[in-house]
């Protein structure tokens, strides 16, 4: 499978242009998290994605909760928090959020590491992990140099060893390339990132 997949879209209106007119080109589009600012303005973030022509996944990020991103999704997308699903074969899984919690204030939605490791117990196996909050030590490092990712979502993808990790939240490590064990972990940032998979 051909797919598409980005993260923090944050309503650029340009960006999201270009992620739909490559997905003609896709078999799945996934979107790993924080299509809004702040809680603000995701319905006019998901009119922009609206025309993706391949199914779309999508994980919450820590800009918008899972309840407003499946309520303001339109219909056919699949909104993906704890859970997971199988699509032609291929098995997901989402985790949105921010892991461990930020220290950005009430409007972000966010879990400790006790409860991502919860949620992520429910993932016995998969192809693709989908996470907003990238795995502790890989794509995580901010313009501080500090590695602010999760220990729960890494713990996981050792444990699983899915194919792909597709995660975003930190800016400063957009475009980070690595692996753990056999996993390829990609922090994605807002554009156009191919990757082709295994079924």
């Amino acid at each position: 499978m051909r797919i598409l997949a980005f993260s923090d879209l944050h309503m650029a209106r340009n960006r999201a242009a270009e992620i739909v007119a490559a997905s003609a080109e896709a078999d799945l589009v996934i979107g790993a998290g924080d299509y809004c600012n702040m809680r603000q303005g995701l319905d006019d973030a998901m009119e922009m994605l609206s025309s993706v022509t391949a199914p779309l996944v999508l994980v919450p990020g820590n800009a918008e909760s899972a309840g407003e991103l499946t309520d303001a999704a339109p219909e056919g997308v699949h909104v993906l928090h704890g859970a997971g699903m199988t699509l032609d074969g291929l098995r997901l899984f989402g985790l949105g959020y921010g892991v461990p919690n930020t220290p950005f204030g009430d409007w972000s939605c966010d879990l400790s590491e006790a409860e991502a490791a919860e949620l992520l117990e429910r993932c016995d196996a998969v192809d693709i992990l989908i996470t907003h909050s990238p795995p502790k030590g890989h794509g995580d490092v901010t313009s501080l140099g500090d590695a602010v990712g999760s220990v729960a979502v890494r713990d996981a993808v050792e444990r699983l060893q899915p194919q792909h990790v597709f995660c975003g939240h930190i800016h400063d490590s957009w475009g980070y390339r690595g692996t753990i064990g056999r996993a390829q972990v990609a922090n994605l940032g807002p554009k156009v990132n191919w990757f082709e998979v295994s079924v």
